[in-house]
């Protein structure tokens, strides 16, 4: 629910504000959150070396690349459409965890991550050929896509970090930390403007993504892939889109044609598969 209506209010960021500038607010603010929390709920903020460079790349990859690629997407098409583009991020996660980390999966479960994927083809490509091979959709597909890969290999790290013995909250809220580090560092060095719009549409989704999108979420998604598996949890991405797609009816004024519900009936269909995959 929330990742599904986050998309929207990444909208309300876009304007006179510069993108980087937008997401150091939001993980800035999410990462002395997730500080405190971590202080109150007694779990130690001191890392090992190895765990900082687990949390350092989590950090660059998940919420500093990704994010960037996803701003900027959201600028070229209609933010249900990034969200789909997002369910691609299980078979991604399948295929990393299976080079990197020689992890297996039972063939349900690449049946279900293909599924995604296809799905995932089947609505962009809809969203490509609606606008008539226009360049501005074929962007916007294209960031997302790279946003998707840049998020997996924030996931890796994240699982790095789990096999290096750190806690997923303490982690996540370094991991956001050096994410909005790295950004700072590329805005002062590209010339960012970093100010604020006080307008209530901006500060409010500012607050909605820092505290729902980034610290309940990112904390409760990063806490079951250590659970039930990265591959497994990035699946909620294929549930999202659905809430996404209405919210982008609702308030953004799009429409989709039936390539947008054979896609989403085969992430779904995918979503089913996945969870009834023999798990080892």
């Amino acid at each position: 629910m929330i990742w599904g209506t986050t998309w929207y209010a990444i909208t309300l960021q876009l304007g006179t504000v510069p993108t980087i500038a937008s997401i150091v607010w939001r993980f800035g603010l999410a990462a002395i959150l997730l500080f405190i929390v971590s202080a109150v709920i007694r779990q130690p903020l001191k890392l090992t070396r190895a765990q900082h460079l687990a949390a350092l790349g989590q950090g660059a990859f998940a919420f500093s690349v990704s994010y960037a690629f996803t701003y900027a997407a959201e600028g070229h098409v209609a933010s249900a459409i990034v969200a789909v583009t997002f369910a691609s991020l299980t078979f991604i996660n399948l295929v990393l965890f299976r080079l990197a980390a020689r992890q297996k999966a039972a063939a349900a479960s690449w049946g279900g991550a293909l599924l995604g994927l296809v799905g995932v083809a089947v609505l962009s490509g809809g969203e490509v050929l609606g606008a008539g091979f226009d360049r501005r959709a074929a962007m916007g597909v294209g960031l997302a896509l790279i946003a998707t890969t840049a998020s997996a290999f924030g996931n890796f790290f994240a699982w790095r970090g789990q096999n290096a013995g750190s806690a997923a909250i303490p982690s996540t809220a370094w991991a956001m930390a050096y994410g909005t580090g790295l950004l700072i560092i590329f805005g002062l060095a590209t010339g960012v403007k970093f100010h604020i719009d006080p307008t209530p549409a901006y500060v409010g989704s500012l607050l909605y993504l820092s505290i729902f999108g980034s610290v309940i979420a990112f904390g409760l998604y990063f806490t079951i892939a250590r659970t039930i598996g990265y591959a497994m949890a990035s699946y909620i991405s294929a549930l999202t889109p659905p809430i996404a797609m209405l919210v982008s009816v609702m308030f953004e004024g799009a429409t989709f044609d039936w390539s947008a519900l054979v896609g989403l009936a085969l992430v779904l269909s995918g979503q089913l598969l996945l969870i009834r995959a023999p798990k080892s």
